[in-house]
């Protein structure tokens, strides 16, 4: 725990180490060392522009510091800064006085990243450049935003993208794909069907009022994580409704047994509810009890362990651990099908 005195001094970025930050270091100093050498020897060593603008440096910091942050990915870094970079010419062409031109250049800058999905910060120091960078810039006119604000980008980017895959950091940064179901059902996998939903850190993100440098995908996949320790540190309730699988792969009675192998290995599950013509539950069957040799699943089907939505899932774990029951099959009051609960769906919820 560090003393009072050094609060300052602590690192107010989520996750953040020190080796991520001596990397961070590294980095900046090879990309940005890299950049101006690329640039110098494409673009010669002549005295009218610079070889490469100084909110690279900036760029830099987001790009080698926090590579998983939005503002930080390539599409940010060199269309944010080449489209600040044209409005902050644009805005010193229309207005004569460098103060005013100065906050037109950067308000605009802020307002096209906006709409482009190009929000990076040093965007408004590459239009504030446009306009006060001098004699220089000025000569140069729409052409500095492509040479050397864009091609300073487009080499950072690509050292960017070379030393992450050396140090194995993620980027350009795609957030981790949500689990499918793993028996080609419309449902959720079982550890996306607890708690909260899309729509509720939408609703939360809207009640905040606030922008956040993190992916609306890192985001939720974080919110998750953090959901698994609370539950596995308090261990508080959980209903069977809460992390049943609803879209239910069932069976008929009078089928052939060949039928209810097919289901079970195309779905890659282990139980069949076995339903009437009122979807009322008459029993289970699994591959154990269709080797029986009996030909109809009627005579094969077995009792079915049950289940009401409302039941806690912590009660199911001695029927799911016997040996014998691979699912509890969830129902209503009439015995209606409402569910499955498998011993995934249990693993999952206790993360």
């Amino acid at each position: 725990m560090p003393r009072p005195s050094f609060k300052l001094f602590v690192p107010i970025i989520a996750g953040a180490t020190l080796g991520d930050r001596m990397i961070a270091c590294l980095g900046a100093l090879v990309g940005i060392s890299l950049t101006g050498l690329i640039c110098a020897l494409a673009l010669g060593h002549g005295p009218a522009l610079p070889l490469i603008v100084a909110p690279m440096g900036a760029s830099s910091v987001l790009l080698f510091a926090t590579p998983a942050s939005p503002m930080a990915q390539p599409w940010p870094i060199i269309g944010g800064n080449t489209l600040s970079a044209l409005c902050g010419i644009l805005a010193h062409r229309l207005v004569p006085d460098p103060v005013l031109a100065s906050g037109l250049g950067v308000g605009l800058a802020i307002a096209v990243m906006s709409l482009t999905r190009t929000l990076h910060p040093p965007g408004g120091a590459v239009a504030l450049t446009a306009v006060i960078g001098g004699p220089a810039v000025t000569a140069a006119g729409f052409s500095f935003a492509f040479v050397p604000v864009a091609l300073n980008c487009v080499v950072l980017v690509a050292l960017g993208w070379v030393f992450h895959r050396v140090s194995r950091h993620s980027y350009p940064h795609v957030p981790a794909p949500q689990p499918a179901s793993a028996h080609a059902t419309q449902d959720p996998a079982p550890g996306l069907r607890t708690r909260f939903r899309d729509e509720d850190i939408d609703a939360a993100l809207l009640e905040l009022g606030e922008s956040f440098d993190i992916h609306r995908k890192d985001l939720e996949q974080l919110l998750r994580h953090i959901e698994r320790h609370a539950r596995v540190r308090t261990h508080g309730d959980l209903i069977c409704g809460d992390i049943m699988s609803r879209d239910v792969v069932s069976i008929g009675p009078d089928a052939d047994i060949q039928a209810a192998r097919g289901l079970l290995l195309e779905h890659n599950i282990r139980t069949l509810p076995v339903i009437d013509a009122s979807q009322r539950l008459l029993g289970t069957v699994g591959l154990r009890d269709i080797a029986s040799g009996k030909t109809r699943i009627a005579d094969a089907m077995v009792p079915a362990v049950t289940a009401s939505p409302s039941a806690s899932a912590f009660s199911q774990v001695e029927a799911l651990t016997n040996g014998r029951t691979h699912a509890v099959v969830i129902v209503d009051d009439v015995s209606h099908v409402l569910g499955l609960l498998t011993q995934t769906d249990l693993l999952a919820a206790l993360g």
